[in-house]
């Protein structure tokens, strides 16, 4: 049985995509079995996995309206060697349409089921805001990773996330708990950076994951090549991070 992530934050460009692909890659080279949903209308883990949205006959969107299943939507990430669930424009007008569906918010639930023995990792990258899109997201998760820079707005921002994850967790799906705050694009020689480092580990304890991500040019290069940062750059920091955050989820799983 798949244990099902959402990478989710409520504020943009904090490297949720970034994450969702190179921890997709890291533990496909620590011989996990992974699945990556791209629930984002952008599309940028799919181009990140080396995957053309432009070229999709199927994608996310016609599996969450029931038009097709995984197997017929998903593709294979050469470069990262994992499987994706693709996503393109097509899905912004998913949210409209939803709304008239039954058990709107266990739609992707539902559909990851029937794949659930195919996999051991099911990673879903979720869109920089609170919509259908992200609560069918954390509906069908068993657990949030929330990757987060060390500044202050990121603090403020991680309360309401905090907050969101409890309504759902309450009203909708009693899995769902936190698994890890993950600091990213992180500079040591910031005073900031340290400091809201510190407070994380001070409050959440446990539950900040000891892997930092640093910031790292190679990493933001990769998409442009269509190749996670792991792939692109093995020797790189950013990727050597992401292959060890990868071995920390997969123990941080097993004592859950």
């Amino acid at each position: 049985m798949a244990k099902i992530f959402c990478v989710a934050n409520q504020k943009g460009g904090v490297g949720k995509t970034t994450t969702a692909v190179n921890l997709a890659a890291g533990l496909a080279q620590l011989d996990q079995r992974v699945l990556l949903v791209d629930l984002d209308p952008q599309g940028n883990a799919t181009m990140g996995a080396g995957i053309n949205k432009a070229e999709l006959t199927s994608s996310v969107y016609e599996v969450l309206l029931g038009l097709a299943d995984i197997q017929g939507a998903r593709k294979n990430s050469e470069s990262g060697r994992f499987d994706v669930l693709p996503a393109n424009r097509e899905l912004a007008g998913a949210e409209v349409e939803m709304v008239e569906l039954d058990n709107r918010e266990k739609r992707l639930k539902d559909a990851i089921a029937a794949v659930d023995a195919e996999y051991d990792f099911v990673l879903i990258d979720c869109p920089p805001a609170l919509s259908m899109l992200t609560l069918n997201g954390l509906c069908a998760a068993h657990g949030v990773i929330i990757p987060m820079q060390c500044e202050y707005y990121a603090l403020e921002g991680l309360s309401d996330l905090v907050n969101t994850i409890k309504k759902v967790h309450a009203k909708l799906n009693t899995d769902l708990k936190i698994i890890g705050l993950l600091r990213v694009m992180f500079d040591p020689r910031m005073t900031l950076s340290q400091q809201v480092s510190a407070q994380l580990e001070q409050h959440f304890g446990d539950k900040v994951f000891k892997t930092i991500i640093p910031r790292n040019v190679r990493l933001a290069e990769a998409p442009s090549y269509g190749m996670p940062g792991v792939t692109f750059d093995p020797a790189s920091k950013g990727a050597q991070a992401y292959i060890a955050f990868g071995a920390e989820m997969v123990q941080r799983i097993q004592s859950l």
